[in-house]
């Protein structure tokens, strides 16, 4: 069976539905699936055909309630029509990945048709050396990094041929979210109003016993909590870069590809995750990028996404929770930095307010959408890292042979996204075209940062970092 949302909104969904009442924090997702020859295009329709199927999500629309401060819903689109979100176009000679880059920019500019499903796909073709991508533009309200990987499990194939699929699996609505009536928006706002009390853990409200046994210890839990959520939620007012200070809706991107081999490697010899590898060759790229514009600096804000999906969560929306702190730029040794960088991490993820991240969303959702845009828009980057396919995937009779993802800026500089994909980790940079006007700049300077990582390491073996413009049609 297949869970999936259905109703009113998520509070993280809905926060990131909200934020577009400021465009500069427009929450597009724009993925770039490389692939080593043009899709069948009749298989790659019927594939789409059946992928919305066994994934409803894609076949509802958002439909805002009128009655006061509840969430749209996703209500069943009855004029859905397959074809309005499939497209394919051939790109002009000589161009290639760059034109493959610009269509991507273009339609993370671009707002969605919001009578409609959120999502478009669009197969570019006429690449070097024969190869096609596809373009894939959903909206941040449909899901997230992991909840993405679990769609497209659903839709791809996992042999050039392909295999028969069962039939569409049973969908499971969430019975929670079901009631659209009036009364169902009364208890929802109800529902936000009261989170944050009914979210606290249950040692808090379930064993008040406690208090009596333990007056001094529980006093600490709850001091530890309020400040801990305070973390959370405080306002951020001022970048900590003093170089990418503006913010437009104005976007560009670049791809970068590493050796996940090499990475994983240099990350296991520091006793430290990808994830801090990654995070590190961003700081240190930051450092020198900063040095190019005779700026030192010693920290910079990063929003990170930290998930909170289980098992039992429905495919699609949101199960993660913003967290926004500081991150080192001053530590130039690898090793040493991805250390730190670890410790910080894993701080963050075990902050006692990450168990009320629903509550707090929710009452994030109350305030004024212009007083969220501003605590997202002094943060300096956001930097996500999705565990993709281990396995090759492929689409109408093509292999995937890159999968690379450009998440939104959410008002902040850049965001850098890291999907690994069978052995490669693909890194995506999205930016703000006004706070980052030196693209290629940038690009070299996070690339270097790269290199100093995977340069510690003398065992690996792989070193190459490589944009996607310049791999002239060889993976």
């Amino acid at each position: 069976m297949i869970a999936v949302p259905h109703g009113y909104m998520s509070q993280a969904d809905y926060m990131s539905w909200r934020m577009e009442e400021d465009p500069i924090l427009r929450s597009t997702i724009v993925a770039i699936a490389v692939v080593d020859r043009d899709p069948d295009w009749s298989r790659f329709v019927d594939m789409m055909q059946r992928g919305t199927q066994r994934v409803p999500l894609f076949r509802r629309k958002a439909v805002t309630d009128p009655l006061g401060p509840a969430p749209p819903r996703w209500v069943d689109d009855p004029d859905f029509e397959l074809g309005w979100h499939l497209r394919r176009f051939r790109v002009p000679a000589g161009r290639s990945w760059d034109a493959v880059l610009d269509f991507a920019r273009t339609a993370a500019m671009t707002a969605f048709d919001k009578e409609r499903p959120l999502w478009e796909f669009t197969v570019l073709s006429g690449l070097d050396g024969g190869r096609a991508a596809l373009v894939m533009k959903v909206h941040h309200s449909l899901t997230d990094g992991l909840g993405g990987m679990q769609i497209a499990r659903e839709i791809v194939d996992f042999t050039r041929e392909g295999a028969a699929r069962d039939q569409p699996a049973d969908v499971v609505e969430n019975a929670a979210d079901a009631e659209n009536s009036p009364i169902g928006a009364l208890g929802w706002y109800w529902d936000t109003a009261g989170s944050l009390t009914r979210g606290l853990p249950a040692a808090l409200v379930r064993q008040g016993t406690q208090w009596v046994r333990r007056p001094v210890g529980r006093l600490r839990s709850s001091a530890a909590l309020l400040d801990s959520t305070m973390r959370f939620t405080r306002p951020v007012l001022t970048t900590l870069s003093p170089v990418m200070t503006e913010r437009s809706t104005r976007r560009q991107v670049a791809a970068l590809d590493i050796p996940l081999d090499a990475l994983g490697g240099t990350a296991a010899a520091a006793e430290c995750s990808i994830n801090d590898a990654f995070l590190a060759s961003v700081l240190l790229g930051m450092a020198g990028y900063h040095r190019l514009h005779g700026v030192e600096i010693s920290e910079l804000r990063v929003t990170l996404p930290i998930s909170l999906r289980t098992a039992h969560d429905p495919m699609g929306g949101n199960c993660i929770t913003l967290a926004r702190f500081g991150l080192p730029v001053d530590i130039a040794e690898p090793r040493e930095l991805m250390r730190h960088v670890h410790r910080i991490v894993e701080a963050w993820r075990n902050e006692p307010a990450v168990a009320l991240s629903f509550g707090i969303a929710g009452a994030f959702n109350l305030l004024p959408a212009s007083i969220l845009g501003n605590m997202f828009k002094h943060v300096d980057f956001v930097a996500s890292n999705v565990v993709g396919s281990p396995v090759p995937m492929f689409i109408a009779g093509s292999e995937v042979l890159r999968y690379y993802a450009f998440a939104p800026t959410l008002g902040s500089a850049f965001n850098v996204t890291l999907m690994s994909y069978v052995s490669h980790c693909c890194v995506g940079l999205h930016v703000d075209a006004d706070a980052v006007p030196d693209l290629d700049i940038f690009t070299e300077a996070i690339a270097d940062g790269f290199r100093k990582v995977l340069g510690w390491y003398p065992d690996a073996e792989e070193r190459v970092v490589r944009r996607l413009r310049d791999t002239s049609g060889e993976f």
